[in-house]
């Protein structure tokens, strides 16, 4: 669970809020953000210091924005791969620094939603809060029957809040692809709705707790995942109670290790745990972050939130399934072919570079942990893709990505050597062991799980994959021409995009200095033409050093 920190009073707890007001200060920490960032880059501030502060400048403007922009600065605290480290670290303090709400506020909530004093609902009630989240806060207490709980209460006023956002983040979106072209491969519009929908879903405690209910009847059979029992007489659309569970957060590790449990049996216990999610139920929690995730005593692993859940279509879950067992028989064909059909992948004339990476990626890291450097001998392949933007991630699937991206981070936090194939061996064996008669979805997948199994026990030699390596390198033809080819093509386009500024700052200064000697020799007319194009020509040079400081960090992003 998450614990609470004392702030002063936070923008976003205003009473009175306007839509204009809240559209100055999202634009304000966006543009100031912007600028900063430019100012670095332009006077290479570069140092860890500066980045340090600039990332708790940022924590701090999420905070103060609240809600939704700290849901969404979670969601980047997950993503290593679009973030300096400094930022990702300072994001994830969003999962447990999130103020909490004066306590004679929280009893004044629960005694409206459930109509009754609170000495009558509870035998005890603790006032200060346990943990903060961005949505609410927990209490503890004790039922009158002896029961320990937990009494998760709304923060007031969110419903407005996600209105006035709402709108703002819309214009927001709408100026990004009005001004930035590339945004429109990335369908804003559409993500944008789905984190709504979910976060006015999240809101509904009464529709949490038949998530949570749902959820445990899922995982009935498997006593080592633990979900907290709902109690509905105390809970109403603002108010969830259920049973208290404490345990561990799932990314101590030193904690974990001190009460004798193994790290390593935790990670598979959560990949198995979500592949069934993922793959057998449909239903899935989409924000499993260290807050929502604890370990007991015993080592079993306790799901906590249930207000971010979400669904997969039966079609993309046997999508899903199949491009899972492709993944671990390494079949990049089909993994290609699935991710097509699901609408992750845009085909293009030539998909021979989404092949190799997909191929490369399928080699290097289904059986090892991840390592930096190897990602060094895919730039140019990336280049040439970030050229034709063949990928394309669906609204419906931004929290499917979301949530094994976060679930990824835990793992390796936990076992630094960690393998995808390894975590998920018990989830494949009760596959492959179970399931008999009951129908051909569970026949196939038993099937396939057993061509893996299969597959392992039959494994080629080193020497073999090394062959075959070489032959699909022979095939695919020289790799040093096309990395040449790729980076002269960087260079010469770069080249191209700052010969266009040095031109078009010539004609700028030119037609200024022109019209200037017009202005004194008393031309005016002339004059004016030659600030008119002054002008234009301005706005020319403004566009292409633009286009060509984004070149640069494209460049420098593949480097």
């Amino acid at each position: 669970m998450l614990t609470t920190v004392n702030r002063k009073s936070l923008r976003w707890q205003r009473k009175r809020y306007s839509p204009i007001a809240r559209q100055i200060d999202v634009f304000g920490v966006a543009l100031k953000l912007m600028v900063d960032l430019w100012w670095d880059r332009l006077m290479a501030h570069n140092s860890q210091d500066r980045i340090h502060r600039r990332a708790q400048w940022l924590v701090g403007a999420l905070l103060d924005l609240g809600p939704t922009f700290i849901k969404i600065g979670q969601a980047l605290s997950t993503r290593a791969d679009l973030l300096p480290l400094e930022y990702v670290r300072a994001l994830q303090t969003l999962q447990d620094q999130v103020p909490a709400f004066p306590s004679n506020i929280a009893i004044s909530i629960i005694e409206t939603e459930l109509g009754k004093p609170i000495h009558v609902l509870f035998r005890d009630f603790d006032p200060e809060p346990i943990a903060a989240a961005s949505l609410g806060q927990v209490h503890t207490a004790h039922l009158h029957t002896g029961e320990h709980v937990v009494i998760k209460v709304q923060r007031p006023g969110l419903e407005n809040l996600f209105d006035l956002d709402f709108k703002v983040l819309q214009r927001l979106i709408k100026i990004c692809q009005r001004t930035m072209a590339w945004t429109q491969y990335y369908e804003l519009d559409e993500i944008y709705k789905e984190f709504f929908t979910v976060l006015y879903r999240e809101i509904d405690y009464i529709q949490e707790g038949k998530n949570a209910d749902r959820f445990r009847e899922n995982f009935k059979n498997y006593p080592r995942i633990r979900v907290p029992k709902i109690y509905w007489q105390y809970t109403t659309r603002r108010v969830l109670t259920m049973e208290y569970l404490p345990g561990i957060k799932v990314n101590d590790r030193q904690s974990l290790e001190a009460c004798g449990i193994d790290p390593k049996e935790i990670n598979k216990l959560g990949i198995s745990s979500y592949l069934k999610q993922l793959l057998q139920d449909g239903f899935f929690q989409a924000d499993p972050h260290p807050g929502n995730l604890a370990v007991s005593q015993q080592g079993d692993l306790i799901f906590y939130d249930f207000g971010m859940m979400s669904e997969v279509k039966p079609l993309a879950k046997g999508q899903m399934m199949k491009t899972f067992f492709a993944i671990m028989r390494k079949d990049t064909d089909e993994v290609v072919d699935s991710l097509v059909d699901m609408g992750l992948l845009v085909p293009v004339k030539d998909m021979t570079p989404v092949r190799r990476i997909i191929g490369f990626l399928l080699e290097q890291f289904v059986e090892r942990p991840l390592e930096i450097r190897a990602f060094k001998q895919l730039r140019n392949e990336l280049y040439a893709m970030f050229i034709q933007q063949p990928f394309r991630l669906p609204a419906q699937m931004t929290y499917i990505v979301k949530s094994l991206t976060t679930l990824d981070g835990i793992a390796r936090t936990l076992d630094p050597e960690y393998s995808l194939l390894a975590g998920a061996q018990p989830f494949l064996r009760s596959l492959a062991l179970g399931g008999r008669g009951q129908g051909n979805v569970v026949t196939d997948i038993v099937r396939q799980a057993r061509e893996v199994l299969n597959q392992q026990l039959n494994k080629p030699s080193r020497v073999e994959l090394a062959i075959r390596r070489l032959e699909d390198r022979l095939e695919q033809g020289e790799l040093e021409l096309r990395v040449r080819s790729i980076e002269s093509d960087r260079a010469l386009k770069l080249l191209n995009l700052a010969v266009k500024s040095l031109i078009y700052a010539c004609m700028t200064g030119f037609t200024l200095l022109s019209g200037t000697v017009l202005l004194l020799g008393k031309y005016v007319s002339w004059a004016i033409v030659a600030f008119l194009l002054t002008g234009v020509c301005c706005i020319l040079l403004i566009r292409s050093l633009i286009r060509l400081g984004l070149q640069e960090r494209l460049d420098r992003l593949l480097d």
